[in-house]
């Protein structure tokens, strides 16, 4: 299917919901270190249900040590600052879906690394949305363009 790349995730609940979602949707969640919470946090169990025992999630100390792990085809980071809209795009089976922290979203030296960039339409005077929502809005609609393609669980997987 398609990969989830959380860069530095700081609240576990938004995990925890971004982890039953993967499960629901058959995606992959990668998440980069240092996360602002344990994998065991109380908050990040409640939220993922039942889900994580589900779900295929991976930790990676770097960016740099998840694209050397793994023959990603494209990568497209989320970000306000993006030119293009969301669904602008045509996703493809392979494709990761990158989103920063909750608090000040991706740092500039990863948009500057990662040459594809989208962003999810907001009022103007609005900054951000909560990460588990971005994750479902994006994560949909490259779901929805595959069709609602399933498979058996994390096969067609980076």
């Amino acid at each position: 299917m398609f990969n989830i790349l959380l860069y530095q995730p700081l609240i576990p609940h938004n995990t925890g919901n971004i982890i039953r979602l993967c499960s629901n949707i058959g995606a992959k969640l990668h998440l980069i270190e240092p996360l602002g919470f344990k994998l065991d946090d109380k908050n990040l169990k409640r939220a993922a249900l039942d889900y994580s025992v589900m779900s295929n999630v991976q930790t990676y100390p770097s960016l740099s040590n998840f694209i050397e792990k793994h023959e990603i085809s494209r990568i497209f980071a989320t970000t306000t600052s993006a030119t293009h809209i969301y669904t602008d795009i045509n996703y493809r089976i392979g494709d990761t879906l990158l989103f920063g922290p909750e608090d000040n979203g991706l740092p500039n030296n990863i948009k500057n690394y990662i040459p594809n960039t989208i962003r999810i339409p907001m009022q103007p005077e609005n900054r951000s949305l909560n990460l588990s929502n971005a994750v479902a809005i994006v994560s949909y609609e490259a779901w929805r363009q595959l069709q609602f393609v399933t498979s058996q669980p994390f096969d067609n997987v980076n």
